[in-house]
């Protein structure tokens, strides 16, 4: 598993998480994946530290703790109003170490000044000490929880004397926006991705990048955000300005 350079290494962990499929996920029931999503993982490096310069690839996440499942009843709102009764299947007890690296989001020419690998890694870094710069969540807003550094693949998991190892078999593994888009036909649209994860020894789950996966369904036509004076106030910090915090 190749590291690059400008890749961050963080430990996730909290009480309870929710993965599950947005596509299916209109209302009712809902029923956590064993494994995160790339995407919610994605969404946890980007809680860390973010900006439109940079777009994380996260390249393997790897299971500390048993799986273990915890059902509950709840009230969530309805769409016509009031309350409705559903049952939330969570997973309980998590801690995963993850890998990601960024790259330079190429959809925004217009962020061309601020294409300073030193500076992102280094803010990137900094931010993974100190817990992220936005509340970190497992899936769902009621999932809490906590970013430390760490070394991916050090300190015991679980699954280190695994025998084998698991397929998960079809499973979502994200969405990719007209931003990010990389390949010709999922430019200008929002696309959804799927993928067949493996666990392997360690509890380690190697990634496939959004483009590489087999599976995809075109959801809608969107065009990406332009960044511009008149809707980023921060666009002065693009002119060579070093970031201090």
């Amino acid at each position: 598993m190749e590291k690059y350079r400008n890749t961050i290494e963080f430990e996730v962990y909290g009480d309870y998480a929710l993965f599950s499929d947005p596509v299916t996920r209109v209302g009712g029931e809902k029923s956590s994946y064993h494994i995160p999503t790339y995407e919610a993982l994605k969404g946890i490096t980007e809680s860390i530290y973010w900006k439109p310069t940079i777009k994380w690839i996260v390249d393997a996440v790897r299971v500390m703790r048993p799986i273990q499942t915890e059902t509950k009843g709840v009230r969530p709102i309805g769409y016509n109003g009031g309350n409705e009764l559903a049952y939330y299947t969570y997973l309980k007890d998590v801690c995963y170490q993850v890998r990601a690296h960024f790259e330079f989001n190429l959809n925004h020419p217009e962020l061309e000044k601020d294409r300073n690998e030193n500076k992102h890694h280094n803010i990137a870094k900094r931010m993974v000490q100190r817990g992220g710069r936005r509340d970190v969540f497992l899936g769902t807003r009621e999932c809490q929880a906590f970013v430390e550094p760490c070394v991916f693949g050090e300190d015991k998991s679980y699954y280190d004397d695994m025998p084998g190892e698991i397929a998960y078999g079809f499973m979502y593994h994200g969405i990719t926006y007209a931003d990010e888009a990389v390949l010709s036909e999922e430019q200008d649209r929002m696309t959804v991705n799927f993928w067949r994860p493996v666990m392997k020894k360690g509890g380690i789950i190697e990634f496939l990048r959004p483009e590489k996966c087999p599976e995809k369904r075109f959801i809608k036509e969107m065009k990406r955000k332009v960044f511009g004076q008149e809707n980023f106030s921060g666009l002065q910090e693009f002119e060579g300005e070093e970031v201090t915090g």
